[in-house]
């Protein structure tokens, strides 16, 4: 059965349709309460005992660790994708011929750190063309061979969420040495993911986007067999310190190691007193509800949106090579601004990108959402002489 609508529990004017949590959620309220707990704390640090460093970072890890079938000892906190690609990128050896496969126009993120380890390492990136079926399946598992050293992708685009099958890439890779390194953040927290499946060497998700929870926060997932790894910054979070006997007591000890699993790759001040409540309160909202119970409720907005898209001439990825929580529909250049304007200007918000419009409903939307959407784009196409 599918979820109810849940806008009640966010903060939404009533004249808003908001269908755009790709591009980044609205705040549960009791998240956002969360948070202002988090910065009431910090306004009096002389209620904060030593263990808070260490409880609240680790009562978020065992919430992601949940969601993606992880131990918490698998999860490190960062502050971006970015961080986290940095870190796979230190931390997988390339030489000099090997090729990187990344996906055409995937995001920057997930780019600019392969590009310079290329660069380092006399590798070269290899870039999949945009399938025009929206699977890019086949464009990947062509582009890997024996120099392959990894493909650092997503499971979902995030200009319209066309679908790479990641359990079959990462054989693939395997079957030649390769590493596997996952961009999740356009369908962690909205769609089932197991890493035990899987088997990414590295994966992360922003946590502003299907985590529901604040800008600032991420999850880097790291497999055991890297879990020796350097980091990429040395704090004392990323070592073996406890609060026994007092923490400044441990911190005099320098040459505390390093802990033995993903915790070494903690950014500094990983347990930031805002930001990790939030993150923490909004994923274990999410496992109330269940992620496979999310993603078939807004796989039914997704499946309505495709087939009222393509009834209009417009295109879309098939149903079976999109995501069930995300799809975007193909304008001309010149329609795709015009109804994307239209559509702002009566406060409907979904994303822009390029010649598509995305749409990502989440449990806040219901089918009268959709309804406003094509209202206003099939006025938009009339107007503008496109039907």
């Amino acid at each position: 059965m599918p979820i109810p609508c849940q806008r009640h529990l966010f903060d939404f004017a009533e004249e808003v349709t908001y269908i755009n949590c790709g591009y980044m959620s609205p705040l549960l309220c009791s998240v956002r309460e969360a948070g202002v707990a988090g910065v009431r704390q910090k306004t009096h640090p002389w209620t904060m005992e030593g263990k808070v460093f260490g409880d609240s970072p680790m009562r978020a890890r065992q919430a992601f660790a949940k969601v993606i079938g992880a131990r918490p000892e698998d999860i490190a906190i960062v502050p971006s994708v970015s961080y986290g690609v940095a870190v796979a990128a230190a931390n997988i050896e390339v030489e000099a011929g090997q090729n990187l496969v990344l996906l055409a126009e995937q995001f920057p993120s997930n780019v600019y750190g392969w590009m310079l380890l290329a660069e380092k390492s006399g590798a070269k990136t290899r870039h999949v063309p945009r399938p025009k079926d929206g699977d890019w399946t086949p464009g990947v598992l062509a582009a890997i061979d024996q120099d392959t050293a990894l493909a650092a992708i997503p499971n979902f685009h995030f200009s319209n969420g066309s679908r790479v099958d990641l359990e079959a890439v990462g054989e693939a890779l395997r079957a030649v040495g390769a590493k596997l390194v996952v961009d999740g953040t356009q369908s962690i927290g909205a769609r089932p993911t197991d890493v035990g499946t899987l088997r990414p060497d590295f994966m992360i998700c922003a946590g502003y986007k299907w985590l529901l929870g604040p800008y600032g926060i991420s999850f880097l997932y790291v497999a055991p067999q890297h879990h020796g790894g350097r980091p990429i910054e040395d704090n004392p979070g990323g070592r073996h310190f406890g609060f026994e006997g007092g923490w400044m007591k441990q911190f005099l000890k320098v040459e505390q190691p390093y802990h033995p699993d993903a915790r070494r790759f903690d950014q500094g001040q990983a347990d930031v007193f805002n930001l990790v409540p939030q993150a923490t309160a909004a994923i274990e909202q999410i496992l109330e509800w269940g992620v496979p119970e999310i993603y078939a409720t807004l796989s039914g907005l997704t499946a309505t949106i495709s087939e009222r898209a393509l009834a209009l001439g417009l295109d879309c990825p098939p149903r079976q090579n999109h995501g069930g929580h995300l799809v975007g529909i193909e304008f001309e250049s010149a329609a795709a601004e015009r109804v994307y304007q239209d559509l702002v200007a009566e406060k409907v918000w979904v994303e822009k990108v390029d010649s598509y419009l995305r749409l990502s409903p989440h449990l806040y939307n219901q089918a009268q959402d959709i309804d406003r959407f094509f209202e206003i784009v099939e006025h938009s196409l009339k107007r503008g002489g496109q039907s």
